[in-house]
């Protein structure tokens, strides 16, 4: 998305930015097409985790946490964070559709404020219980750390599909 509601144009640099963020949110759902729902809650890994737990993570913890909460400061988000891994945990009455749906639903959120948001804005609201004094400062801060995030978890799909049935996500831009 590079241009909200409002018809506000993000400047040349954000824009650039979601770009790659947007093709790491690509590579975390065109890994898992495919996968049915006991695949995705299937641990292959020793530390436990399942793709629809990490899947959930970077939904609750990395595009809402990041960019609804730390950049914009909503307080209804901030007010509904937990704490420790609970994001990781999918109920099993939780359809993985559910999850998914909910990833895109936080991405598209978190679009909404990066392209309301110039580049260097200060961050709003900074988890000080969670990480002490501020290490990122400003939205492009914050969206080259979840490009990390993105990434480094997309890699860790990568490692479990290829576990689970053998594909390969081939990584050509």
């Amino acid at each position: 998305m590079t241009e909200d509601l409002r018809g506000i144009t993000p400047d040349s640099e954000v824009r650039a930015l979601l770009r790659v963020l947007e093709g790491q949110r690509r590579h975390v759902l065109g890994i898992l097409d495919g996968l049915d729902a006991e695949d995705l809650r299937r641990p292959v890994l020793p530390s436990g985790w399942h793709c629809l737990g990490l899947v959930q993570h970077l939904a609750l913890d990395v595009e809402r946490f990041w960019f609804r909460a730390v950049v914009a400061g909503d307080e209804k988000v901030i007010r509904g964070l937990t704490s420790g891994d609970e994001a990781w945990q999918v109920a099993p009455e939780v359809a993985a559709l559910d999850v998914l749906d909910r990833y895109r639903q936080e991405a598209e959120l978190a679009d909404t404020v990066i392209t309301t948001t110039p580049a260097g804005a200060a961050l709003t609201w900074w988890p000080h219980d969670l990480f002490g004094e501020p290490h990122l400062h400003t939205l492009r801060d914050v969206l080259l750390h979840v490009i990390t995030e993105t990434a480094c978890h997309a890699g860790h799909l990568d490692a479990a599909r290829e576990l689970i049935d053998g594909r390969r996500w081939l990584v050509l831009t």
